[in-house]
């Protein structure tokens, strides 16, 4: 389970045997979110409430270049 980096107490990874869509997963605490990297569409989320969604939105398409280099790496795009 590869992380790619974290952010305000927000870690940004992926599964090693990810499928796609490319996206990525997020976690804080006990909170949970999958986010599609190319249009940022929330295909899950648990506990998170809109307002942290947007922030994590937000990372997501501010990073949008290093998590799909990650991501295009990891699995040899």
């Amino acid at each position: 389970m590869p992380t790619i980096f974290k952010i305000d107490g927000y870690r940004f990874f992926f599964f090693s045997n990810e499928h796609f869509p490319e996206h990525v997963h997020v976690e804080k605490g006990d909170s949970y979110a999958r986010i599609e990297l190319e249009n940022l569409k929330v295909t899950d989320s648990y506990n998170f409430n809109s307002k942290e969604l947007k922030i994590v939105s937000k990372i997501v398409q501010e990073n949008y270049t290093q998590l799909k280099g990650a991501w295009d790496e990891y699995f040899k795009k």
